[in-house]
């Protein structure tokens, strides 16, 4: 038992600011992204004796952040209570001392990240995590060029949601 402790404790340590900001990134309100991080860790904790070492739990565990945050998705939207937004979320905590016109910049690139589908969101706010596109094909659940290729796509999209 104190090695499954262990290796949820190393992990949560880990990956708890990339789980929190998935989870931000999937409500409208911090109190909302607590709830939803709480809930993951949950998950996480629930089904870590059943994972089996086929990927590495890092992965793993991103695949059961979206899942939930997919599922809390489709329950508020449901409730017609929440959005999908990302606006507010500090990826590498440069918002804080962006200028003025770097800050309308970077709103201006979370509302396109926003307009987009929900998977493509979900490969765009992995990338932004900087996990390499192998790994974001382990979590979405498509070959590493489908990633590559979609990611072409998004920043074609994102380019031209962006210009003036």
């Amino acid at each position: 038992m104190k090695n499954f402790e262990d290796l949820f404790q190393s992990t949560f340590k880990e990956n708890k600011d990339r789980i929190f900001r998935i989870c931000r990134s999937y409500t409208d309100k911090n109190a909302d992204a607590e709830d939803l991080f709480q809930e993951v860790l949950l998950n996480v904790w629930k089904a870590l004796p059943s994972f089996k070492g086929h990927s590495n739990i890092d992965t793993w565990v991103y695949r059961i952040t979206l899942n939930t945050c997919f599922k809390n998705l489709s329950f508020e939207k449901k409730k017609k209570q929440h959005f999908i937004r990302i606006n507010g979320i500090d990826f590498k905590d440069t918002s804080r001392d962006l200028s003025k016109e770097k800050q309308e910049e970077f709103d201006k690139l979370t509302s396109c990240i926003n307009q987009l589908k929900l998977g493509d969101k979900s490969i765009v706010l992995l990338y932004l995590e900087e996990l390499p596109y192998r790994e974001i094909a382990q979590v979405i659940g498509i070959s590493e060029n489908h990633v590559a290729v979609k990611m072409k796509r998004i920043k074609t999209k994102l380019s031209i949601c962006i210009k003036p």
